[in-house]
């Protein structure tokens, strides 16, 4: 948007000084020297200048806008050249050169950070050294302008992430990283430290460097020619023969579950092979069973190419979280349906737990644990209310008090409740219910005998269960979006026990009639996050199924930033 007079005024004098600047390049053309060399950075300046101000590059045929902030940076040197040393490149341009030469070690495109022209440009040089020419001024002007171009992209993509997570995620709430791109690179050449400069930009959690490392060595294998694919037919287990087992002692070799040097049986399902079986299954978040049915044989013909991708994705996932996840936090990732509480980077308490169907998605994003809940009510949500509790009531309006349930006036402060025997039910709907529905607390109450609170916008939060058998499930997506967890007071202990709280004290506040909130000492960050492959703190890869499709869309989201990037878009 125009300012008023001032805004407009600055306007034209800078179009006006651009038009001298472009008037003075026209001019130096024909009076360049015969070394590009000799070209002073007054001269390159306006030839950047000039590039900036028609947002295009010197040279024709290199494709796309500049960074947004790319303009800001030079105006903030007066067009300065910012890559340029004494008659070559400068050492932090090499340096970076040599950064771009192997970001797809990380997950990334270096062509999306102007590798490709890069190279071409040097290739370029080379030959015309090669055969005594001179290279142009516009070389060098094209050249800074790319480095520069590729610096800010990448800086931005370590400091934020590639794709705005809110895409994927409508309601994450993590806060952004505020480095500036450009200050990041003002930085870098100032302190003649790119190095430096960058990786204090990319993440510096252990999960995401690990990840890194296991993505070189699953393009090694894909190199190789990844794995083999097993046919279908009958589940197989121990001491079963079948013409495939030769297929899978393979598939369980090349994916590092088999020891080479562990001695199988050429023609029979034996104990070795089971317990390579058993050891892939737990990596995958299978039933570890030991037996080859349809869903382990689903998962081990996802080839090598399918896991980088997923490897790929997941990287940029650690690109959106903050650099510092604190000292202690609690965690669930919902594709492995399992909390971890951490210290120090190392779970010290895990559990399994239930997190939300497809159609009602546990969401991803960040709270502060704050307090705990002893015994507490359950109230009826409205979609059970009307689908489920409505129509049992209509039946028989004593199945509210053999089901512990209260009927609470809306507004009601002083602990009344309404005579459920004064209502005519059949005229009552989910629209006009005379108040809210409360269960009392008990092993009736689905919150089961405790909740762990972390206020946010979504109403979820972490409760105990009247349905603890659903726990022994391998799939565990029976939740309306809350995440119930499988050892309640194992988590209570850990989280009271600096406040006095002992086993006997836990388990007394659980069996209360009315509820009891006890506040932390200190509020526990809680992430609720979304890892479909990460690495364990033995080195072992694992991977899990994309519950909510969210790879799928990151998959996607990706791709069309590529495209439309590659296109100048």
């Amino acid at each position: 948007m125009i300012e008023a007079d001032g805004g407009v005024g600055r306007q034209s004098l800078f179009r006006w000084a651009t038009l001298v600047v472009f008037c003075l390049f026209c001019w130096s053309i024909g009076q360049e020297p015969a070394a590009a060399a000799a070209l002073t950075d007054e001269e390159l300046a306006a030839r950047i200048q000039v590039s900036i101000a028609g947002d295009r590059f010197p040279i024709d045929g290199i494709k796309g806008k500049f960074h947004a902030d790319l303009a800001s940076f030079y105006e903030g040197r007066e067009f300065v050249p910012a890559w340029r040393g004494d008659g070559d490149l400068s050492r932090e341009a090499w340096t970076f050169i040599d950064h771009l030469r192997a970001l797809a070690d990380e997950g990334l495109c270096p062509e999306d950070y102007r590798l490709a022209e890069v190279e071409k440009m040097l290739a370029g040089r080379r030959q015309a050294s090669a055969s005594g020419q001179t290279w142009a001024g516009d070389w060098w002007a094209t050249m800074d302008l790319l480095l520069t171009d590729g610096f800010l992209t990448l800086a931005a993509d370590f400091i934020n992430g590639r794709v705005n997570p809110r895409q994927v995620h409508e309601e994450w709430s993590f806060v952004k990283r505020t480095t500036e791109p450009v200050l990041a690179l003002r930085s870098a050449l100032e302190d003649h430290a790119v190095a430096e400069v960058l990786e204090q930009l990319r993440p510096v959690a252990p999960g995401y460097r690990k990840l890194a490392e296991s993505l070189g060595e699953y393009r090694e294998l894909a190199g190789r020619g990844g794995w083999p694919v097993i046919a279908e037919g009958p589940s197989l287990r121990r001491g079963a023969k079948d013409p495939r087992l030769p297929l899978l002692r393979r598939r369980l070799l090349v994916g590092g579950d088999l020891a080479a040097a562990v001695k199988t049986s050429p023609d029979t399902f034996d104990a070795p092979l089971q317990r390579a079986l058993i050891r892939f299954q737990r990596r995958h978040g299978l039933t570890a069973d030991g037996v080859l049915g349809p869903r382990t044989l689903q998962e081990l013909n996802v080839t090598a190419e399918e896991r980088i991708r997923q490897i790929e994705i997941n990287l940029e996932r650690w690109r959106w979280l903050p650099r510092n996840l604190g000292e202690r936090y609690l965690q669930i990732n919902i594709p492995d349906m399992m909390l971890s509480v951490m210290e120090g980077g190392r779970p010290v308490l895990w559990m399994p737990v239930i997190v939300g169907r497809a159609v009602r998605e546990t969401p991803v994003f960040t709270a502060r644990m704050t307090y705990i809940e002893f015994s507490p009510f359950w109230y009826v949500p409205p979609t059970i209310l009307r689908e489920d509790k409505l129509p049992k009531i209509r039946q028989d309006s004593g199945w509210l008090a053999r089901n512990h349930f209260d009927l609470i006036p809306f507004g009601n402060k002083g602990g009344e409740t309404l005579d459920p025997r004064r209502i005519d039910w059949q005229k009552v709907e989910h629209n006009n219910f005379p108040g809210l529905l409360r269960q009392r607390p008990g092993p009736w109450n689905p919150l089961g005998r405790i909740k762990f609170m972390f206020p946010n916008d979504h109403a979820v939060y972490l409760h105990d269960t009247n349905r603890p058998e659903l726990f022994s499930r391998n799939r565990r997506l029976y939740s309306s979006g809350c995440i119930r967890i499988q050892r309640p007071l194992d988590l209570a202990q850990y989280f009271l026990e600096d406040q006095g709280w002992d086993c006997e004290s836990l388990i007394q506040a659980m069996d209360l009639d009315r509820p009891r909130l006890v506040w932390l000492k200190e509020p526990v960050p809680v992430y609720l996050l979304y890892l479909t492959a990460w690495v364990d703190d033995g080195g072992l890869v694992h991977f899990r199924r994309d519950l909510y499709n969210k790879d799928l869309l990151l998959d996607y989201l990706l791709a069309r930033r590529n495209l439309l990037r590659g296109s100048g878009g």
